[in-house]
């Protein structure tokens, strides 16, 4: 199974029009099969913690089927308007760098989890259905299992299309120690490239 848009059905919409079509809502994200995580508590805390996000900060992770964290890096989204296409580039922009892609395996073995830190409350908005749509997309390009989408926000976060969260950590929370049962983790990859990605995007 592909994920994406054909060319041909796209270049027949209106700019407006193709990036209302570049986003998931939330019943067509539940009916995808997406694994749920076993301690979602546990990676929201990992990551928080080590990337310390705050709001436009957007964490893409890839985790071993142990739920281990392998390679993470985070990058702002500079406020660009919701089109899952520039975030689906700026995600694999930062797969390329953290981690070399499962492409020649016949069945994906890892899989990426998005937490995205964002204002608002945790009820789901077009925003976070074009996050839905370029980390469903990327992962196909790059070998990976589509895993779930995190927002975090004032309130706490929430895994969207699973119903479960909890208050801390918190896109204000200062980052706490936190153990979690990976082995050797990597350090978390920060950078631009992503930024560029979207930045260069929203300048078209």
């Amino acid at each position: 199974m592909t994920f994406g848009f054909a060319p041909s059905s796209a270049a027949s919409l209106s700019p407006s029009a193709a990036s209302a079509s570049r986003l998931l809502e939330p019943a067509e994200w539940a009916a995808a099969g997406i694994p749920l995580l076993r301690n979602p508590r546990e990676i929201v805390g990992g990551l928080h913690s080590r990337h310390r996000p705050r709001p436009a900060t957007a964490i893409v992770a890839v985790l071993d089927p142990d739920e281990r964290l392998r390679a993470s890096a985070s990058f702002t989204s500079h406020r660009v308007p919701a089109d899952g296409w520039m975030f689906r580039n700026a995600l694999l922009a930062q797969l390329r760098r953290v981690i070399p892609h499962d492409l020649r395996r016949r069945t994906p073995v890892r899989t990426a989890v998005l937490l995205y830190c964002r204002e608002g409350d945790a009820r789901w908005t077009e925003e976070d259905g074009a996050w839905m749509w370029g980390l469903r997309d990327a992962c196909t390009l790059h070998g990976l299992r589509c895993g779930a989408y995190i927002t975090l926000t004032r309130d706490g976060w929430q895994v969207l299309g699973e119903g479960r969260g909890g208050r801390r950590p918190n896109a204000v929370s200062a980052p706490e120690p936190f153990a979690t049962s990976e082995t050797s983790p990597p350090p978390p990859r920060t950078g631009g490239v992503a930024s560029d990605v979207l930045r260069r995007a929203a300048a078209r």
